[in-house]
């Protein structure tokens, strides 16, 4: 109703165009945008669908670089230990130590023995746990019968990868192990890595086990 428009359409041009070629248009009873409203819904379609790639190439870019090696188990032992970072040592797994580990991890345990690393009263575990479908690797120092470092060493799922963070590792230091062999305290999961909390949850409680029978004299016979 803008009476400029009026006036353009009285002179033979349409109201959304200044284009001298639409006169012709105007004058056949034509729009002058009609020729190029498919064009326009043919570009808004497309752009609509190059955002869409966009977001999804974005999406599995950020999934993928999230996964790899954050430390290597030589690194993550240096660090614990120092320069000198003590010989691994050998625990084999009796029959009732297997026992409980396998109803923590809740599966069959493949492994005879496990290796450690030991200094003064710290002890250092490399151990693995699948989440999904793959292993993540863990360091975990334990130290008097509490955990004292947790950290993701290696990471191979596509989804999960949030555990790595320190604000979800930093609820681990001074867990223990309570008398059903669960955690002492409370650890706060993170929506959409479910199974990489429970791994990850699995291994402090195998780790703690595993300090309890190394530091437990064995009696005489």
């Amino acid at each position: 109703d803008d009476p400029q428009d009026v006036g353009n359409v009285a002179r033979g041009q349409d109201a959304c165009s200044d284009d001298p070629q639409d006169v012709g248009n105007v004058a056949r009873g034509q729009d002058a945008c009609s020729d190029r409203q498919p064009a326009d819904r043919k570009i808004s379609s497309w752009r609509v669908k190059i955002l869409a790639v966009l977001v999804l190439t974005t999406g599995t870019l950020s999934s993928a670089s999230a996964t790899g090696t954050y430390q290597t188990p030589d690194a993550f032992l240096a660090e614990m230990f120092g320069a000198a970072t003590p010989a691994p040592q050998v625990l084999w797994l009796q029959p009732e130590v297997r026992d409980q580990s396998e109803k923590i991890l809740g599966h069959p345990l493949s492994a005879l023995r496990m290796r450690y690393w030991s200094q003064a009263d710290r002890y250092a575990w490399i151990l693995e746990e699948i989440g999904k479908e793959q292993p993540i690797t863990v360091g975990i120092v334990t130290t008097q019968g509490r955990i004292e470092q947790l950290r993701v060493l290696i990471f191979r799922e596509s989804r999960g990868w949030e555990v790595r963070h320190s604000f979800f590792t930093d609820q681990f230091p001074g867990s223990g192990l309570d008398a059903s062999m669960g955690l002492d305290n409370t650890i706060d999961g993170i929506s959409g890595a479910t199974l990489s909390v429970s791994a990850l949850t699995r291994l402090a409680r195998l780790a703690l086990l595993l300090h309890r029978v190394v530091t437990t004299p064995v009696p005489a016979p």
